[in-house]
Order: C-alpha cells, then structure tokens, then sequence
C-alpha cells in the first residue's frame, strides 16, 4: 500500500493513502490542519504579548525632572552635560536644588557661574567635589575653594572627555600624554610606550549621568544642537544611568537615524523640559559704525 511522503518523523506518522481510507486520512488532516491554527493563533498572541512588554519596556518616558531624579542620594557621583552655559541640564539643576541632596561629586567640565548652572548647587552646599577643567566663571567656587570646603580635582579638558568615554566603553583606563610632568601627573603612574611618557587616567564611575539634547523620543534617542552637543553624548555613554532633558520629545521613528548623535541603548529615562533660560556666558558684539 503506498504512502504519504514527507510525513516521516511528524507526529501523527505516515498515512496509508489508498481510497478505502481517505475517510481516515482526511479526518487526520483535519485535526491536523485544527492543531497548526491553534498552535498559530497561540504564536501570534505570544508575540503581541511580547511585542507589547518590550515596547512598554522601550518606553523611557517620566514626567518631569524630580521623577527622573527618583534614586539619585547623598553622596552620589552625577555626571553634568554642558559647557559653560551651553547645553546644561537646566530642569534638574533646578530639581537637585529642590531635592536638596547634599555631599554629592559632580563631574562637569565647568561649575557654572554664581547664580545659574551648578553654581546654584554650590551656592546651597550641596556639592562635596567638582571634578572640572575650567572653572574661572564663579566667585563662589573660588571661595568654597581657598577656604577648603570643597574638594577639587582640576582635569585637562581633552582627559576629562576621554575617561567619560571610557566609562561609556567599558574600558577601565586610559593612557595620556597630557600632565605629564606637571601637578597633574603627582601620585599617578606613569608608563612609556615608544620612547614617550602616559599618564594611567582611570575611567569615571558615575552612578547618574545627566544630560541635555535639543530633540529626544521615547526610545532615548537624542540629537543635540550645535555647540550646545559639547561634553553631553560622552556623559551620557559614561552613566550608570542616565537621564536626558530635551526642548522637544518627538514621535518615535521621526527623528532620522542618520542624524541621532546619542543611541536610546545609552539613556535610561527622558522627559521633556521647560522653561529653559538659555543664558550667554560672555556675550561678545562687534562695535557698530561710526
């Protein structure tokens, strides 16, 4: 008696094919056919199932700045986007001074000035030590400074970028010929490759990163805008985690790829802020015409 081919090794066997038992195999092939839709019908609710879990998941979306704060204690590490005034966390600052969390090391590349920026921070001794490269912009500092109430760690700027990015990396140090035989280098190792002097820089170790983009969407995609991009994709890499405020939180899928400068694998919550300032640090003008 002849068989159905290609049916070895499934589970319901061969079937004789013959006509005295079409009646047979046809009811075989209609539980058959009633398993695979029940077995596709499950598949496909799995997969909703699952579709729907990861995108809550991938939703990074919080209210505003004091909910994206949530964790953040005293005497964390915070890594602060901006440069001078520009592309600084404005909201957060706002909400930290609120929160009023105290002994807390802030990486910047600057401290702000006295009544804007980190300064603010300063000013309600919130901050035990900055780990900054320029910082010649705030009265206050300086004095918390001379008088030692607050520690400082002074960082040549292109060093202070690349133990961000290290951190965000995964490599645990670097290797720079910046301080070499200068204060920077005192009670660091030093090592030579190829006839010249590195210094050992190790990696920062952030629990929070906080950062500010012009454009973000739900995912944690950012797109900064022009200088205001400074020191903010690298901390935000450098973060154990990281939060971003954005002028304008999109749509998912309208930002264009090519144009994302920081990949939502790197942020961990978002929020839309507002109110933002915007100030000029040293506002420079040409002289008008006689």
């Amino acid at each position: 008696m002849p068989y159905l081919h290609g049916m070895q090794g499934s589970f319901y066997g061969s079937i004789p094919y013959s006509s005295g038992c079409f009646a047979q195999r046809k009811g075989v092939c209609t539980i058959r056919s009633r398993l695979i839709l029940r077995e596709k019908i499950k598949i496909k609710a799995i997969g909703i199932t699952l579709g729907t879990q990861n995108r809550k998941k991938m939703n990074k979306v919080v209210q505003d700045a004091q909910a994206a704060l949530e964790g953040i204690e005293d005497g964390m590490t915070l890594m602060l986007g901006g440069f001078g005034l520009c592309g600084i966390p404005e909201n957060c600052i706002a909400a930290l001074v609120k929160k009023g969390t105290k002994n807390l090391t802030c990486i910047s590349n600057n401290a702000g000035v006295d009544d804007f920026g980190i300064g603010l921070m300063l000013k309600t001794r919130q901050v035990k030590k900055m780990i900054s490269s320029y910082v010649g912009e705030n009265a206050e500092f300086e004095r918390q400074l001379l008088s030692g109430e607050l520690e400082v760690e002074l960082i040549p700027q292109g060093t202070l970028a690349t133990r961000c990015m290290a951190a965000g990396y995964g490599m645990p140090a670097i290797f720079t010929p910046a301080g070499v035989g200068t204060e920077v280098a005192l009670g660091k190792e030093v090592r030579n490759f190829n006839g010249k002097d590195y210094l050992l820089e190790y990696a920062f170790d952030a629990e929070f990163a906080i950062v500010k983009a012009w454009k973000g969407d739900a995912h944690g995609n950012l797109v900064y805008r022009e200088t205001a991009r400074n020191f903010n994709p690298m901390m935000a890499m450098g973060g154990k985690i990281t939060i971003a405020e954005v002028e304008e939180l999109v749509p998912v899928g309208s930002l264009d790829p090519d144009h994302i400068h920081t990949p939502g694998i790197y942020v961990h919550r978002i929020f839309q802020g507002s109110g933002y300032e915007k100030r000029i640090e040293q506002r420079t003008t040409r002289k008008k015409n006689a």
